[in-house]
């Protein structure tokens, strides 16, 4: 293994795993530490992790541990993935995970870029921009979570962390990876060890790559893993046709636990075909709602592909979360998806959309899931997955990503079928 990747949630390790394998890697997505060492051919192996919104202690802990098993793979270099739209509070988890890996590497730096332009993610003089809109105007000020009310990254980046925090401006990275180089060792010998980069486009990204060439420790979306597999010697393939793939024929079921605007919309598009169950959070809490009448309800509709959510409008679900505290809540909606998966695969099930990245981490967990393997590409940022251990392919989508007809093309994908 040369590439050892660490993901904070598994939506977006699935996403790493489709561009490193777009850009040639050889890449499989493990659902946690493994226990056993990885398959001598995997060129990038990515460790998914629920770590974007657990306690810090506990991010630490099991980022480290991720760690330690890629070192034992061997990997020459090391990326840690998280959201791009940088999902963290003002206490973490993205600096103190950070930190705690370069102190484990024994590093002098680190890059920390976002930037994913292909989903409109791009940034510029150090602030994050979701389209035309800042980060903290783009709906991410809202998230029930990870409420993003500051598009500076630097800024957001310097309450998370001790060490002091560098900046390598756009005017250094359109000159090409020699400058952005140069301008690198200039913040490290300023005492500046993490380097927030600019980049708003492909071009930027793969610059920013090559220059990181020998940069043990870099951080970022999955843009930043575009430029990286050039450095060992691999080629973007000609196409992404998902060879080998060829689907399930079984029943097919959307679970969407995200409340961003684009899962909302998606979830509004699809329901206008397929049978559609809101989960009420009051319900759930009050236990007037069992997982037993959830899966009565969509292996009953399993034929027409149905969708059960919990996504709901922001102000919807803050008072749910002031009325019954947001750790209460989030752990009941994922214990309910997570059994609720459990038992529909346990069924039959063959296809499964997951919308939210805490979501897809409960039913990656109630699942079993070890070993994932990257298929085709459904939207930008989210491909196919064939489970290696279950007769199931599955699609873990990060709740920003994909059109409002997401959910259709998904299980269309996931079928092997034209949409």
């Amino acid at each position: 293994m040369l590439l050892g990747c660490i993901g904070d949630d598994f939506t977006g390790s699935s996403d790493l795993g489709l561009t490193l394998a777009k850009e040639g890697m050889r890449t499989a997505q493990y659902c946690g530490v493994p226990s056993e060492d990885a398959d001598a051919e995997i060129d990038a192996g990515i460790v998914a992790l629920k770590s974007r919104t657990c306690p810090k202690d506990q991010a630490i802990e099991d980022s480290l541990a991720a760690l330690n098993w890629l070192r034992e793979q061997g990997c020459r270099q090391y990326l840690f993935k998280y959201c791009s739209t940088f999902d963290s509070t003002p206490d973490g988890n993205i600096g103190p995970v950070l930190e705690a890996l370069m102190k484990a590497l024994d590093v002098d730096h680190a890059i920390v870029c976002p930037a994913f332009p292909a989903t409109g993610r791009t940034l510029y003089q150090g602030h994050l921009f979701v389209n035309d809109r800042l980060l903290s105007e783009s709906g991410m000020q809202h998230h029930p979570l990870t409420p993003m009310t500051d598009s500076d990254i630097r800024r957001w980046l310097s309450l998370q962390t001790e060490s002091e925090v560098g900046h390598i401006a756009h005017g250094s990275v359109a000159v090409g990876a020699d400058t952005i180089l140069f301008a690198m060792e200039q913040e490290i010998g300023n005492c500046r060890p993490i380097l927030v980069i600019d980049a708003v486009s492909e071009t930027d990204l793969r610059q920013i790559g090559e220059a990181c060439r020998n940069t043990v420790l870099v951080s970022g979306g999955s843009g930043i893993g575009l430029g990286l597999p050039a450095n060992f010697g691999f080629e973007p393939k000609s196409a992404q046709s998902g060879t080998g793939w060829k689907g399930k024929s079984g029943g097919g079921a959307v679970l969407a636990g995200s409340c961003s605007t684009a899962t909302r919309e998606q979830i509004l598009r699809y329901s206008e075909n397929h049978p559609a169950h809101m989960i009420d959070v009051a319900d759930v809490m009050e236990a007037k709602l069992s997982a037993d009448e959830l899966v009565a309800w969509i292996m009953e509709n399993i034929e027409k592909e149905p969708i059960l959510y919990s996504s709901a409008d922001p102000n919807v679900v803050t008072a749910a979360q002031e009325r019954y505290g947001r750790e209460p809540v989030a752990a009941a909606i994922e214990g309910l998806f997570s059994s609720v998966a459990q038992r529909i695969c346990d069924a039959g099930v063959q296809r499964l959309v997951v919308a939210g990245g805490e979501t897809s981490g409960a039913v990656a967990e109630g699942l079993g899931l070890r070993v994932l393997n990257i298929g085709p590409e459904i939207a930008p940022g989210v491909p196919a997955l064939d489970v290696a251990e279950r007769n199931l392919a599955i699609a873990l989508k990060s709740g920003n990503f994909g059109d409002s007809h997401f959910f259709e093309k998904a299980m269309a994908v996931l079928g092997d079928r034209h949409v």
